[in-house]
């Protein structure tokens, strides 16, 4: 599997968001504070010193980068690995796009941008579904896809897991950003991304146990 690529793209995005980070820090007065928290309403609930802030999501992007890059590396199942590609992928470039997101929220504010937290949120639900249009194209592996002990040792309740995992992904993604655009009660608005989240991925792992405790009674 070739990640070379995405690897220096990473890296490339890691460098131009730290120079974006330098320019703001040098706009900026000293021991300023940034907000790097909001409630699911907008409103600001926590901050941090701006040299901090400003340099936490690139150097996130540049280790999560290679991370991602080493994987292929250390995975034993490479065959597999291969065939498991597409989710690897595009779990990489969702998380990194969604850090950038993150990143242009805080560092905005500084240059006169500031975008509503709600595209966060939206993020987070475009990367659900995403990660749910690729989980039926993963196979049994160590680092890629829905790991549990019944799916790693039977490759049919991999792939039934997935298929399932991936309605369940891309409905609480669409849940999530539902929540982001509709005009909800905030609490009613952090529960929900919540537990769609919590859903996605609780809901796969508990039907790969009955999958195989049902192959079992079956004999």
């Amino acid at each position: 599997m070739k990640v070379k690529g995405l690897w220096i793209a990473s890296l490339v995005l890691a460098a131009l968001m730290a120079l974006i980070g330098a320019l703001a820090l040098a706009r900026l007065p000293e021991g300023a504070r940034l907000v790097t928290h909001w409630a699911a309403d907008g409103t600001p609930n926590g901050t941090m010193p701006a040299h901090r802030a400003l340099f936490v999501a690139p150097a996130l992007v540049a280790l999560l980068g290679t991370l991602f890059a080493a994987l292929p590396r250390i995975e034993p199942l490479q065959e597999r690995m291969a065939q498991s590609a597409p989710v690897l992928r595009v779990a990489w470039v969702a998380l990194l796009l969604l850090l950038a997101l993150t990143f242009a929220k805080v560092a905005g504010p500084v240059f006169g941008i500031d975008l509503p937290v709600s595209l966060i949120s939206v993020g987070v639900g475009a990367l659900l579904v995403a990660l749910g249009n690729v989980l039926p194209k993963s196979r049994p592996g160590f680092f890629v896809g829905i790991r549990t002990p019944w799916t790693l040792t039977d490759s049919e309740n991999w792939i039934a897991t997935h298929r399932l995992g991936a309605r369940t992904f891309i409905v609480a993604g669409l849940v999530v950003i539902a929540g982001a655009l509709l005009p909800i009660p905030a609490a009613l608005h952090a529960r929900l991304v919540i537990s769609a989240t919590l859903l996605a991925a609780l809901v796969p792992a508990v039907y790969s146990w009955w999958f195989w405790h049902r192959r079992k009674a079956q004999g």
